[in-house]
C-alpha cells in the first residue's frame, strides 16, 4: 500500500545527527523528500547520503538556526529547492546544565536562541506554506519540560517555554480550522552524541566516571534502558501521518515510563 506521505516535503532542523536524523531517515523511508538543517556542513552532508539512500531527495543546508538571518535563510533554500513544505520538525537545540550560580547570562541565552527562538521563528516563517498544504508541525522538546533539576535549570526553563508555545501554536491551528497540526515529543534518555555530553557533564559534578553518571541515571528514572533516536523518530512519523490528524496540541512522552505524574 503506497504510504500516505509519499511525496510530501519535511523540513527537520537540527537534521544531520541523532533524533533529527533518524526522523528525516524515517519520513524518507516513507516517501518523503527532506531538507535538513543545522550548522555542521559535514554532519549535514553524511547524513544526506545515508538518506539518499532510500531514493528520495535529501538537500541540505548549514546555517545557524540561532539567528533570524539564519532562520530566513532556510526559508530561502525550500523555496529554491521545493517551493512548498508538509511537514516541520523543529529538533535543533541543545542545553547546558551546570550550578546555578556559575552559570553566566551567556549561557542562558545561548540555551534559548537555538531551541526555542530558532522554532519560534522557523514555524512563524513557513506558517502560511503549511496552511497552504495543511501541514504538520512536531517538536522535540524532552521530559525537563514537565520535571525540575537544579543542576540543568537551562533546559528545564527552555523545555517549559518550548512546551507552552507547542501548545499556543496548536491553538492557532484550531484557530484556522486545523489547517496546521502541530503536536510535541518529549524524549527521555536517548542514545545521541548530546546525551554523552549531559553524562559528562554530570559525572564531572559528580565527580564520577561517565559510566557510573550513566547508571545513576537509570536508576534514577527507574528505566530499563536508555532510549534510540529511532523511538522518538517512529512516533513523529505516525504524528506526521492522516492517521494522526485527530491528535492535536498534545506531547507525549518517548521516555520508558521515567517522568511518573498524571500528565
Amino acid at each position: 500500500m503506497p504510504s500516505a506521505l509519499k511525496s510530501k516535503v519535511a523540513i527537520i532542523t537540527g537534521g544531520s545527527r541523532g533524533i533529527g536524523k533518524a526522523i528525516a531517515h524515517r519520513l524518507a523511508l516513507e516517501g518523503c523528500d527532506v531538507l535538513l538543517a543545522a550548522q555542521t556542513r559535514q554532519n549535514l552532508e553524511e547524513a544526506a547520503g545515508e538518506i539518499s539512500a532510500t531514493g528520495k531527495r535529501a538537500e541540505i543546508f548549514a546555517t545557524d538556526l540561532r539567528t533570524l538571518p539564519g532562520c530566513e535563510a532556510v526559508q530561502e533554500k525550500l523555496e529554491s529547492t521545493y517551493g512548498k513544505v508538509d511537514i516541520l520538525i523543529n529538533s535543533a537545540g541543545a542545553t547546558k546544565g551546570g550550578l546555578f550560580l556559575d552559570t553566566p547570562d551567556s549561557q542562558w541565552e545561548d540555551g534559548f536562541a537555538l531551541k526555542f527562538y530558532g522554532a519560534v521563528r522557523m514555524s512563524r516563517l513557513l506558517w502560511p506554506k503549511l496552511k497552504e498544504a495543511r501541514g504538520t508541525v512536531v517538536n522535540i522538546i524532552g521530559g525537563f519540560s514537565r520535571t525540575f533539576d537544579p543542576d540543568f535549570m537551562i533546559g528545564g526553563v527552555v523545555n517549559a517555554a518550548f512546551a507552552n508555545f507547542s501548545k499556543a501554536l496548536a491553538g492557532l491551528g484550531l484557530r484556522d480550522d486545523v489547517d496546521v497540526n502541530v503536536n510535541a515529543i518529549h524524549p527521555g534518555l536517548t542514545v545521541t552524541e548530546r546525551l554523552e555530553e549531559v553524562f559528562a557533564g554530570r559525572a564531572k559534578l559528580a565527580g564520577t566516571t561517565i559510566e557510573q553518571a550513566k547508571q545513576v541515571g537509570l536508576e534514577r528514572d527507574g528505566i530499563r534502558r536508555l532510549g534510540t533516536p529511532e523511538d522518538v523518530a517512529e512516533l513523529a512519523c505516525f504524528l506526521c501521518s492522516p492517521e494522526a490528524r485527530r491528535i492535536q496540541g498534545t506531547a507525549i512522552s518517548v521516555d520508558g515510563g521515567s517522568i511518573s505524574g498524571v500528565y
